[in-house]
Formats: C-alpha cells, sequence, structure tokens
C-alpha cells in the first residue's frame, strides 16, 4: 500500500501553530464569560484578541 497522507477537514485557513497560554483567574473569567456570550471557542475568542492587537503594532 503506497503511503498515504492523512486528511482532515478541508480548509482554507489551516492552523498549524499551537500556543499553550496560562491564565489568571480575572482573565479565565473574562474569556469564558465572552464565549458564552459570543458562542465561539477559548480559541477562536484568542484569536480574535490577537487580530484586536494588529492596530497598535508599529511600522517596521
Amino acid at each position: 500500500m503506497p503511503d498515504q497522507k492523512k486528511t482532515g477537514r478541508p480548509t482554507d485557513n489551516p492552523k498549524g501553530s499551537p500556543i499553550h497560554v496560562r491564565l489568571d483567574a480575572e482573565s479565565e473569567a473574562i474569556l469564558n464569560r465572552y464565549c458564552k456570550q459570543e458562542g465561539v471557542s477559548k480559541m477562536e475568542a484568542a484569536r480574535r484578541g490577537i487580530k484586536r492587537l494588529k492596530s497598535d503594532l508599529k511600522e517596521e
């Protein structure tokens, strides 16, 4: 049997950079409330938060 690459769900935006974060109690509570309010996963909420940082970046 030839080597076959495993495939998952097709996507236009693959997510290949894992991240691990430790949160204090206040940050976790805010994250949980946001996720419940918006109906999104913790990772989706984190992605949204990271994208909001873009406006704070200085030109290189």
